[in-house]
C-alpha cells in the first residue's frame, strides 16, 4: 500500500498500476509505454515532467524497466 498518492517505490508504483488502476503490466504496455516517456518531445511526457519534475520521471522510466525485466525472466 502506498503512504501517499504518489508512489516513492518500485513496489508502491507497481501496486498503483497493477491493483490500484487494474493495468496488466504485459510487455506490449510496458514497450509503449518506454518509448512514450523516452520521447521528451511527446506531448504527454512534456506534461508528466512538468507535473512531477525531471527526476521523477527518470525513476518511473527506470521502474517501467525494471518491470520488463521481470516479465522477461
Amino acid at each position: 500500500m502506498m503512504e501517499g498518492p504518489i508512489p516513492q517505490n518500485y513496489d508502491e508504483w507497481h501496486h498503483c498500476i497493477t491493483v490500484e488502476c487494474g493495468i496488466p503490466l504485459t510487455p506490449t504496455f510496458i514497450d509503449k509505454r518506454i518509448a512514450a516517456m523516452q520521447d521528451t518531445n511527446d506531448f504527454k511526457t512534456k506534461q508528466f515532467i512538468q507535473l512531477y519534475g525531471a527526476q521523477y520521471h527518470q525513476r518511473v522510466l527506470a521502474w517501467f524497466h525494471q518491470a520488463k525485466e521481470q516479465v522477461e525472466a
